[in-house]
């Protein structure tokens, strides 16, 4: 699989510009040692209070029941390419503080910054991750015994990306078209909603 490095208007970092979600995956599998690298770099993540409020539950294509298992928590629409990736993961957010049982506000946002630290960590290490909100939350909860102050909120499928050619019918292209975004001017205000900062030029 080609790389599908973005085409910046602004310079960054080329871990921010080389990062993508392929649809397609490799049989490769991921080296033990690499994917605890992968939750070592998330479980570094900032968060509210030093909250931390992001747990996982992680299956290896090498043990086929409880890959099976992690895969029947998602929509049928992402099993269908999902089941060739070699690890899947769901990402659990707490939702009340540890130290007074408050709500945290900020545990969908720690939890998303975590997942941030993982997928860069991933394409420093030359692999992908694919993050869906495609989950079936209950289904979580019943199989795993999730209690009722986590939520079950995405997943995310890790591995090395393939060739197109493998991916599923309606997914090819998704996985051959150019990267694109939203200008920056559309993005970041100042003064007013929808005026944009002087600096996000077109």
């Amino acid at each position: 699989m080609s790389t599908k490095t973005a085409s910046t208007d602004h310079p960054v970092h080329a871990l921010v510009a080389e990062r993508w979600s392929p649809y397609a995956w490799s049989d490769e599998s991921v080296d033990p040692d690499d994917l605890a690298s992968l939750f070592e770099a998330a479980r570094w993540a900032a968060s509210s209070y030093n909250e931390q409020p992001w747990r996982w539950i992680v299956a290896q294509r090498e043990d086929a029941e409880a890959f099976d298992r992690l895969l029947s928590t998602l929509v049928e629409a992402n099993q269908n390419w999902a089941r060739h990736a070699p690890v899947l993961a769901v990402g659990v957010a707490i939702t009340t503080f540890s130290r007074n049982g408050k709500p945290n506000k900020a545990a969908h946002h720690d939890l998303g910054l975590a997942a941030g630290n993982l997928s860069f960590e991933a394409t420093s290490r030359g692999m992908h991750v694919h993050q869906m909100i495609g989950i079936e939350p209950q289904r979580v909860r019943d199989l795993y015994g999730v209690p009722d102050e986590a939520e079950p909120l995405t997943a995310l499928a890790i591995g090395y990306a393939g060739e197109s050619a493998a991916t599923p019918e309606g997914m090819r292209d998704r996985d051959a078209a150019p990267r694109t975004r939203k200008p920056l001017e559309e993005l970041v205000f100042a003064g007013a909603w929808g005026h944009r900062a002087a600096f996000a030029k077109p």
